[in-house]
C-alpha cells in the first residue's frame, strides 16, 4: 500500500488558483495511476482527476475539466493538482488516492488527512 500526505489547500477568492500537492511513501508508487477525489460538507466523495502510472494519460470530471490540471513526479513520489478559475462550488477537502484506472474509484480503502479548499465568492 501507499502512505498519502496531501497539502496545499487554503482560502482564495473566486477565479484564483491553487496548487495541492500529495506526497506519498513507498517504492511503488510510480506503478499506481493516482486520483484526486474532494468531499463537500454534507456530500460523498466524488472524482476530481486521475493521471496514469507513467503520467503521459489524464482524466477529468466534466465539473472541472479545462480548469484543473493533474500531473505527477514520480522521481519525487509526488502527484499535483493545479487548480485555477477557481469557484466557490470547489470548496472541499481533496484527497489523493491509488486509483482504479477502469472505474476511477479508489484502489485502497484508506485515505490520507485529505487538504482543505474554501473558495469564497
Amino acid at each position: 500500500q501507499v502512505q498519502l500526505a496531501e497539502s496545499g489547500g487554503g482560502l482564495v477568492q473566486a477565479g484564483g488558483s491553487l496548487r495541492l500537492s500529495c506526497a506519498a511513501s513507498g517504492r511503488t508508487f510510480s506503478t499506481y495511476p493516482m486520483g484526486w477525489f474532494r468531499q463537500a460538507p454534507g456530500k460523498e466523495r466524488l472524482f476530481v482527476a486521475a493521471v496514469s502510472s507513467s503520467g503521459r494519460n489524464t482524466v477529468y470530471a466534466d465539473s472541472v475539466k479545462g480548469r484543473f490540471t493533474i500531473s505527477r513526479d514520480n522521481a519525487k513520489n509526488t502527484v499535483y493538482l493545479q487548480m485555477n478559475s477557481l469557484k466557490p462550488e470547489d470548496t472541499a477537502v481533496y484527497y489523493c488516492a491509488a486509483t482504479r484506472w477502469a472505474t476511477m474509484t479508489p484502489l485502497f480503502g484508506s485515505w490520507g488527512q485529505g487538504t482543505q479548499v474554501t473558495v469564497s465568492s
